[in-house]
């Protein structure tokens, strides 16, 4: 591993509030660097990890109990669609950032993302 001078440390914080069936009921996240003073309001998220040493991604993924199948949908177009876009800054491989993208629009159009958009 490079030996790299850290010059800066950010925090990103989550708190998750569960019922008494651990169900998720709010998520509240708060980044160091985000410029925002509040803590922000979500209904869902996706955390991953790449660890390095099990080569093996590891991740956390909740969503609030009030949050619909519409909203879930978009969420999953709009993260698949953006994974296509990683990909490509991360290797450069456009071809394959591009039949990312093409199953996203895939996906939105068989889930109904773009009719529930354009209300």
């Amino acid at each position: 591993m490079e030996n790299t001078e850290i010059i800066k440390k950010s925090g990103i914080h989550i708190n998750v509030s569960l019922d008494k069936e651990n169900l998720p009921t709010r998520i509240q996240w708060k980044a160091e660097d985000s410029g925002l003073e509040d803590e922000q309001e979500a209904k869902a998220m996706i955390l991953s990890f790449w660890d390095g040493l099990q080569q093996n991604a590891l991740r956390i993924d909740l969503w609030a109990k009030e949050m619909n199948v519409e909203e879930m949908n978009l969420f999953l177009f709009q993260t698949i669609a953006t994974l296509g876009d990683t990909y490509e800054r991360a290797t450069n491989n456009s071809e394959m950032a591009n039949e990312i993208r093409d199953f996203a629009n895939f996906f939105g159009k068989k889930t109904n993302v773009f009719d529930n958009t354009q209300k």
